[in-house]
């Protein structure tokens, strides 16, 4: 995969998708990529921790609107994000294979207690990224003058935005009624 391929859609899906994002939280062990998308996001601040339970623990009730999360996310984890976001918030998080429909049905089962919508999007070369959000839809909701205004893109914009939630009937049927869209 191209490696510029993954931080701008972690990162710019999520944040073109709420309506005005002013903090953003990302959980990573290695998060310089996703800061470098960050900063291509004027006016819109920052912070990262590392992948733990604990440093999770110590972040506030519904300081950000987005997270991105390189986690290994189970109950707990998405209890502690869900509890952080503002009730209009987005997560973007990375997680199994499509092909891997026990734990991906586990996991957006978890999600579907916190989010009204959870769905999948292609990150690139078969993998893919899960978005889930409290309030806003990321193909309906789309901020175009956010996405179309970013500099410094090699992958991202507002087609790709909307394209990368196209999912094949296999999937769909896989998934059907776990998925909300």
């Amino acid at each position: 995969m191209k490696e510029f391929i993954y931080p701008e859609m972690m990162v710019h899906v999520p944040v073109c998708t709420n309506k005005v994002p002013t903090n953003v939280l990302i959980i990573s062990n290695n998060a310089s990529a996703l800061e470098a998308e960050m900063m291509k996001h004027n006016g819109i601040g920052f912070k990262s921790i590392v992948c733990s339970l604990d440093a999770l623990r110590a972040e506030g009730d519904k300081n950000y609107d987005v997270v991105i999360c390189e986690m290994q996310a189970d109950a707990a984890v998405i209890a502690h994000i869900s509890r952080i976001l503002k009730e209009d918030g987005q997560l973007s998080m990375t997680h199994n294979s499509l092909d891997d429909v026990q734990s991906n049905k586990s996991l957006m089962q978890i999600l579907g207690n916190y989010f009204k919508i959870i769905m999948p999007y292609y990150l690139g070369e078969g993998s893919t990224a899960l978005l889930a959000s409290k309030e806003y839809h990321p193909t309906a909701d789309i901020i175009l003058q956010r996405s179309d205004m970013l500099d410094d893109l090699q992958f991202y914009n507002c087609d790709v935005h909307i394209a990368v939630f196209a999912m094949p009937n296999y999937i769909r049927k896989e998934y059907l009624g776990i998925i909300k869209n």
